[in-house]
């Protein structure tokens, strides 16, 4: 018993002590609970703001003044959250009535910001453009069955190149004559005088120069390709006797003449195509010598040549980087090409693309023409749509979609342009009696042939292009959202008939100032063209902006000939010159810019 109470006591002790160090332990200092009575205290304060107690002064400047004592009594009861509602539809109110006072809004501040919003969209496109990003979807914002086409012309032989810079555009003939045209105003620029003349929807032709055989400082052959630099500072020529010539714009005085001599570095075969790229005046040339060469215009000095092309050069495109496209005709390749890493990717063309028709077994006679698979022979034209996708156009009428990444076309469409009815025995045999075929079924039965892709042009970052042939048509084209995909979007069709009587008097206006230029009889003119067909070949195409950001549309310029450039294989009846289209917008606005994390 004495053994277990002195344990108990033990214990008791042991507890007691231990409690006694804890309390001693935890004892706090006297300055402690000041220290941290205050976070308390604000969080109390902070507390009673957010409920909304009208204990505190510092609530006093949410309180309107407008308030009377009586609206006052009657908001002491009113719920915080409801409270919370009513402030700042006041203030809202107030402002508006302090406005109205004023005389209304600030025109300059509305301004201000419109000009804001405006660099907010331009930066986003800047910046998606020199991320190589397709970032302008205006396609379906064109009318292109609406459009406005009035033809233009000076010479005698046929249209073989166009290009445009600002509001001049430069078209280069076979009979060694370069022009340089003045677009229509616009309406807006034109003003809205309806008492005075209407201004001519044609371009004013500003200034005309023509090589001739045997001279030094022009051509000596047919010009077969123009371009022009985006500063306008530049405009570029080539020919069939092989040189390149660089020309002032402003009174069209060539500068420096490349010829095919060594110590030029110049082309050794005929000058076929040029480009310049993006916001520099760097050019790039593509020849029948199978080279692609570079040229720097600011130093008027030449830079580098690419080799790799097993045929001729017959087309070449480039935007804002280093790289471009070009297309081998008989090679059936289509070439990126990588400057600043001297490397290439080929990709290669050839296909006819699989039949249209069901039975893939039947004989070739059984399956419709237009269904028919067609051997691409040629690749002739190219332009590309952003830094990683380009679409090329081929003498089997097709159009193929390319990606850098990847080696076969993504898509491609067949007969753009549609088939050329089957020509007669007598046209096509040299023959004297052709009546009866080798072919004992009866005489021969010739076969309807594609139409070739004949030029071509694109908007950059932008998912619209144009392609002609000789159908009688310019046709739009849109790529899909995803890039995957090609979509016609119908012809430039005009529903206005063209305007004959400007025409006789331009014709008689040139033959006044200079008679000799008087390329075609008067009787031509009683040639209507009033359902928008293009009589002839279309030779090249551009396009571009009627002006900032295409607000108001775009411009669509094509080269007409009664023969293809490259050669005399075909005659067309019809007149040469060049035509303009003014494609107007379904609906104005600002918005053309589409995010690139969108696309």
């Amino acid at each position: 018993m004495s053994a277990h109470l002195g344990k108990s006591f033990n214990v008791g002790e042991f507890d007691n002590e231990s409690s006694a160090k804890k309390r001693k332990r935890t004892t706090p200092d006297i300055s402690a609970p000041a220290a941290r009575s205050k976070p308390v205290k604000r969080k109390e304060a902070r507390d009673e703001s957010i409920s909304g107690s009208d204990g505190s002064d510092d609530d006093r400047p949410f309180q309107d003044a407008n308030i009377s004592d009586s609206e006052d009594e009657d908001l002491k009861d009113e719920d915080p959250a409801a409270k919370r509602v009513r402030l700042p539809g006041q203030t809202i109110s107030k402002n508006q009535k302090e406005l109205l006072d004023d005389g209304g809004f600030d025109a300059a501040d509305v301004d201000r910001e419109n000009l804001r919003l405006r660099m907010g969209q331009r930066l986003q496109e800047d910046t998606a453009e020199s991320k190589g990003k397709l970032y302008r979807l205006i396609a379906d914002e064109l009318d292109w069955s609406g459009a406005d086409q009035v033809q233009f012309r000076a010479d005698t032989k046929s249209v073989t190149g166009v290009a445009v810079s600002g509001r001049y555009v430069y078209t280069v003939t076979q009979d060694r004559a370069l022009v340089k045209w003045e677009l229509p105003p616009t309406t807006s620029s034109a003003g809205g005088d309806e008492t005075g003349p209407r201004p001519s929807r044609k371009p004013r032709k500003v200034l005309f120069t023509r090589g001739r055989k045997k001279c030094t400082n022009h051509h000596e052959k047919a010009i077969l390709c123009v371009a022009a630099s985006q500063d306008g500072k530049f405009v570029a020529t080539g020919g069939l006797d092989n040189r390149l010539i660089i020309w002032d714009p402003t009174n069209l005085k060539p500068l420096k003449v490349f010829t095919g001599f060594a110590r030029d570095n110049g082309h050794r075969d005929s000058v076929i195509s040029l480009a310049f790229r993006r916001g520099t005046n760097q050019l790039f040339s593509a020849s029948k010598d199978r080279t692609v060469k570079i040229w720097s215009l600011d130093e008027l000095a030449y830079v580098d040549t690419l080799f790799g092309h097993q045929d001729e050069v017959v087309d070449v495109s480039v935007l804002a980087q280093e790289t471009c496209v070009t297309v081998g005709a008989r090679d059936r390749t289509a070439r990126f090409w990588k400057v600043l890493d001297e490397s290439q990717l080929v990709f290669r063309g050839g296909g006819a693309g699989a039949s249209k028709s069901k039975g893939s077994k039947d004989r070739k006679s059984d399956i419709p023409p237009e269904e028919r698979p067609y051997n691409e022979g040629s690749m002739d034209r190219a332009a590309c749509v952003d830094d990683d996708t380009f679409v090329t156009g081929s003498d089997n009428g097709s159009l193929s979609l390319w990606n850098i990444h990847k080696k076969k076309a993504v898509f491609t469409y067949a007969l753009a342009h549609g088939l050329e009815p089957p020509q007669s025995l007598e046209e096509r045999s040299a023959e004297l009696d052709i009546s009866q075929s080798l072919d004992a079924e009866g005489p021969m039965i010739l076969d309807p042939q594609p139409r070739w892709v004949t030029a071509m042009a694109a908007i950059p970052f932008s998912n619209v292009f144009v392609t002609g042939s000789w159908d009688g048509h310019v046709r739009a084209w849109r790529i899909s959202a995803d890039k995957r995909r090609i979509e016609s979007l119908g012809p430039l069709a005009t529903s206005e008939p063209v305007d004959l009587e400007d025409d006789a008097s331009e014709l008689l206006r040139e033959a006044q100032l200079n008679p000799m230029e008087l390329d075609e009889p008067m009787q031509a003119l009683t040639h209507l063209e009033g359902d928008g067909q293009l009589n002839g070949v279309v030779n090249d195409l551009a396009i571009v902006d009627r002006d900032e950001r295409g607000k108001s549309g775009v411009y669509v310029v094509a080269a007409i000939g009664t023969s293809h450039r490259l050669g005399r294989w075909k005659s067309f009846a019809g007149r040469n010159g060049a035509v303009l289209f003014t494609v107007p917008r379904k609906v104005v606005g600002d918005g053309l810019a589409v995010a690139a994390d969108n696309v």
